[in-house]
């Protein structure tokens, strides 16, 4: 009897898995159903090579100083470049900001996060005097997991982990991005375990597509602000402007920026 009893529950435990992956499976075919509506129409590229990288000025922004690479100027940039209600590492109210647009499948987004961030992390953000926003920019048209990526990143920040979810994506993009979509959710899905989110608050999150919006509107506003490949970066304030820069560039090329709007 107690083996009959036993056997009962691990069958209705097995039935209970399964509709909840069932659920969870249906939403990310939302998630990847909707990516492909808006995301179709993004004709974005990664960029490549450091020599294509493009710092472009606004409202004079580094006076006579000339950084060793391709320059635009004066540019028709907007005052304002939007940070939403996005995510923020660092002081909030720093001096400065840097406001990202980037694609977590994107193999020099990551390079800018393996290489670039911990030095601003240390030279400029942990000191107080920059902040560093993130924004969604995924290319879905050449990276079908960066949409489910972004999503998982955004049902992190719900649970007050973004970063960490962040993180780990970056540090482990050669593991899941060749994976079939369902496949990469599923380790999306390990990563925030391992960073301790709840897993039926992340599971809804990622079924409902709730943040979907979210990033269509960091999309839309990156296409306005003239992002058209990542990563893409702003950096400044509403007072002196901002300085528009592409491409995974070295730490010396966001120093020259941020001391030059001293």
């Amino acid at each position: 009897m107690i083996f009959l009893e036993e056997s009962e529950a691990s069958e209705n435990n097995t039935v209970v898995q399964k509709l909840h992956n069932r659920k969870l499976i249906l939403g990310i075919i939302v998630v990847v159903g909707i990516a492909a509506f808006f995301g179709g129409y993004i004709f974005a590229t990664e960029t490549v090579e450091p020599e294509q990288i493009i710092i472009q000025e606004s409202s004079g922004i580094l006076g006579n100083t000339q950084p060793q690479v391709t320059t635009q100027g004066p540019s028709q940039l907007p005052k304002i470049i939007s940070s939403d209600d996005d995510p923020v590492r660092g002081n909030p109210n720093a001096e400065f900001t840097i406001i990202e647009f980037s694609d977590f499948q994107c193999p020099f987004c990551a390079k800018f996060h393996s290489d670039t961030l911990p030095l601003l992390m240390q030279n400029y953000i942990n000191t107080g005097k920059v902040n560093l926003v993130f924004r969604d920019f995924p290319i879905e048209s050449i990276h079908p997991n960066a949409v489910p990526a972004a999503h998982a990143s955004e049902c992190a920040d719900d649970q007050g982990k973004f970063w960490e979810m962040h993180d780990m994506i970056f540090e482990n993009q050669r593991k899941w991005q060749n994976l079939e979509v369902l496949e990469s959710v599923n380790m999306f899905k390990k990563y925030a375990l391992d960073i301790g989110i709840n897993e039926d608050e992340f599971d809804s999150c990622m079924s409902t597509a709730k943040h979907i919006d979210e990033i269509r509107k960091d999309l839309e506003d990156g296409q306005i602000y003239g992002v058209t490949g990542t990563s893409g970066f702003f950096v400044g304030n509403e007072d002196v402007g901002f300085t528009k820069i592409i491409g995974a560039q070295p730490f010396s090329s966001f120093q020259r920026v941020i001391e030059g709007l001293e």
